[in-house]
């Protein structure tokens, strides 16, 4: 045990987003306590995340999800700790929350929850046993690990005669082994393999399966139980349209005093030779240096974003070290939630923007012949979102000036941009690298023309010269792809100029829903966004060329072909805007006058190709059709194949994803168009206000992959979504600045 003087009282206000939290009106509500979520990463593509009050919701939801071939084959180990305990006086209290098939929600432990709060990027519980006494939870993951620590910390009134009376806690651990997106069935004739050893034990699911490891400290006994719990219900999965039920396995529990100022912590770890001294008397010593650890990194990501970071003054810790305590820290020099520049949104948004920030890693081989991941900047991806995407090319590029840029780590958008381009495959970069592993696929006419717009803007933020110069063979040989034509139907149209793209059957851009053999929205043919994206290509590739001495005039000449047509040939006078898609499946004039926000792009990107009127009226027509404070609607409600519902089933839901479904990316365009056309920066923070005020809605911190398209635009599908924080962000820093 360790002395914890927490402070997390302290500097909060629920307006404030650094200091962030929500309280008893919202955790003492079963239903907005389950519509409430948490998340912490590991850089690995691991995680741990639930609602709030605890309850399981999601098949995704665990305390310990290790991605065992970072970023990939994630699988949900230990689900969740029940906690329960026994109070000086005799007094029993669970503090977990279930919910089961029928309904029934027990324990309801939701009753004790009186606030959870965010130490930067760490979700900490605050329970209430009583009129003087309260327990605290923080769970975080060490970094590169798949290693959660949850640690509990206990707190009386001071005046109070029985201040310094321990009580007893017992952690009821739900442990399984399962791939992230499945669910488990138990049986009474299974048990999982439960190696005893104490205050810790081993677990297997079975033969064979991956070992993970429960490590409480030197005074907790573990008892094994072994006991299945049937049919638990998650709500989210049951909205969805997937399976709902769920039985997980309680291998034993853990039992332990606790004195109020001490901590105890249990640790959950895949890893294969976790620290030794964990379960020994140096137990917390180790748990408090990993905090430390924690707090410094992120500390160091905030002056990475910021120089002018500031340390405001924390708790001095200057007690001695007593019998079994070990020796405290200054939090005030390590921990994040003592810094604050003068923007604590910004502050937020960078931490929220690290969890989606991966290592797709090396192995080294050690004298031994074991092989042991190694960590470096040049080799990050970024996980699209959680909790069930891995990383997608398009989704990377969008994301990355938000991500990386923006936030400082020039380094590892250098080494994300050199990874993609690595794989490049007839003039295309990978649209996604599966979950379990295999080749990557190639179906994406955007992703591979994003990261060269991820390439300018590197460029123009670090003036690194050197990565054109790597680059530009690979980035040369993208172009001449292009032009001859390459896989699924991507090709130049020589008589305009413009890209087009598609076959049967296949989706190519963003809006990429396909339901079996059902592709929701092809956009068979030349779409806005896509001939706005080659146009700048066109021109990055004029300007890299004379950069380095090399013969311009092709990229040149097609650029100006590309902006010699794309007003005339998009351009919807009737509409006042842009069509979608022009040349619909190869038809010659045949035009798709949908009025969606890609058309966004052909003003954000650039001020070529758009007159200062046309630009107006887009962003006018957009303005009345598509905006809404949680984004941008795909479809303007006029239109007849327009949803007003994102719900159901798979079916229900990419029949709706770019449908009407609102996604709060799209605001990135919506500002870039915006302040080009008013240049007035003063305008554009009332846009972002209520996506920063999401920081607080749905899983606390970060921003949803989707909302409803009508009021009150609840959000959906993924809890955390890379560009929606990443294009957040660039933009909260436009506005201010």
């Amino acid at each position: 045990m360790i002395v914890d003087d927490d402070t997390d009282a302290l500097q909060r206000a629920p307006t404030n987003a650094w200091n962030l939290y929500v309280g008893r009106d919202i955790c003492g509500d079963i239903q907005s306590g389950l519509n409430h979520e948490w998340l912490v990463t590991n850089g690995l593509g691991g995680y741990a995340a639930g609602t709030i009050l605890g309850a399981t919701t999601r098949s995704y939801h665990g305390l310990l999800v290790a991605a065992l071939h970072p970023p990939v084959e994630r699988l949900v180990l230990v689900t969740k700790i029940d906690e329960e305990v026994e109070l000086p006086g005799g007094q029993r209290l669970k503090l977990g929350v279930n919910e089961y098939q029928d309904g029934t929600i027990d324990p309801q432990g939701f009753k004790y929850l009186d606030s959870v709060s965010l130490e930067s990027d760490i979700p900490y519980f605050t329970y209430c046993l009583g009129n003087h006494i309260t327990l605290g939870k923080r769970i975080w993951m060490e970094y590169g690990q798949n290693t959660t620590y949850v640690q509990y910390i206990l707190h009386s009134t001071p005046d109070d005669e029985a201040s310094d009376a321990p009580i007893w806690l017992t952690l009821l651990p739900f442990c399984l082994s399962r791939d992230h997106h499945s669910t488990t069935r138990g049986a009474l004739d299974w048990h999982f393999l439960v190696d005893n050893q104490g205050n810790r034990c081993r677990v297997r699911a079975f033969d064979g399966a991956p070992a993970y490891h429960l490590i409480a400290g030197p005074s907790a006994h573990f008892t094994p139980t072994g006991f299945w719990y049937w049919h638990v219900r998650h709500r989210r999965d049951t909205e969805r349209g997937l399976p709902d039920l769920e039985d997980v396995f309680q291998p034993g529990t853990f039992r332990l005093q606790i004195t109020p100022g001490e901590h105890v912590t249990l640790v959950l770890s895949a890893e294969a030779e976790p620290p030794g001294e964990l379960g020994g008397p140096q137990h917390e010593d180790v748990v408090t240096q990993a905090l430390t650890r924690h707090h410094r990194r992120i500390k160091q990501l905030l002056i990475a974003a910021d120089p002018n970071t500031n340390n405001l003054p924390g708790p001095t810790r200057n007690e001695a070290p007593t019998i079994n305590r070990a020796p405290t820290i200054n939090r005030g020099a390590t921990d994040p939630r003592f810094i604050a520049g003068s923007d604590p949104i910004r502050a937020r948004l960078v931490i929220a923007a690290d969890q989606f920030i991966v290592a797709r890693p090396d192995y080294i081989e050690d004298t031994t012949g074991s092989k042991h991941l190694h960590l470096t900047p040049d080799r990050k991806t970024i996980i699209a979102g959680y909790p069930w995407f891995t990383d997608w090319g398009r989704d990377s590029m969008i994301a990355l000036p938000g991500l990386l840029l923006a936030t400082g780590r020039y380094s590892e958008a250098r080494g994300l941009l050199k990874a993609f381009a690595s794989f490049t495959h007839q003039g295309l970069i990978p649209n996604r690298f599966p979950d379990s592993g295999e080749a990557p696929e190639y179906n994406t006419a955007d992703a591979t023309l994003w990261m060269f717009h991820s390439i300018a803007r590197y460029l123009a933020t670090t003036g690194d010269q050197t990565l054109l110069k790597d680059l530009f063979p690979t980035l040369r040989e993208i172009i001449e792809w292009h032009i001859r034509g390459t896989a699924y139907g991507i090709g130049v149209d020589s008589n305009d100029g413009l890209l087009r793209a598609g076959v049967p059957g296949v989706q190519l851009t963003w809006m990429d829903a396909k339901v079996d053999d059902w592709v929701v929205t092809p956009r068979h043919g030349k779409p806005v966004e896509i001939n706005a994206l080659w146009y700048c290509v066109l021109t990055y590739m004029e300007a890299w060329a004379v950069r380095l001495s090399t013969d311009a005039t092709q990229y040149s000449q097609l650029r100006s072909l590309v902006q010699q047509n794309f007003a005339a040939r998009f351009w919807y006078e009737a509409g006042g805007y842009l069509y979608d898609l022009v040349d619909v499946e190869g038809i010659a004039g045949q035009n798709d006058a949908s009025l969606r926000p890609n058309q966004l792009f052909a003003a954000a990107l650039t001020g070529r190709l758009l007159s200062d009127a046309q630009r107006r009226s887009v962003l006018q027509q957009v303005t009345d059709h598509l905006l809404t404070p949680m984004g941008l609607r795909t479809l303007s409600p006029t239109d007849p194949a327009y949803r007003g519902h994102f719900s159901g089933d798979r079916r229900q839901r990419d029949d709706a994803y770019h449908q009407g479904t609102v996604w709060p990316w799209l605001i990135g365009a919506y500002i870039d168009v915006h302040l080009r056309v008013h240049n007035d920066r003063k305008a554009l923070r009332p846009f972002l206000q209520p996506l920063v005020q999401h920081l607080w809605d749905a899983c606390l911190g970060t921003i949803s992959e989707v909302a409803e398209p009508e009021p009150p635009f609840t959000p959906g599908g993924c809890f955390a979504q890379a560009w929606s924080v990443a294009e957040v962000l660039r933009c909260w820093l436009l506005a201010t600045g």
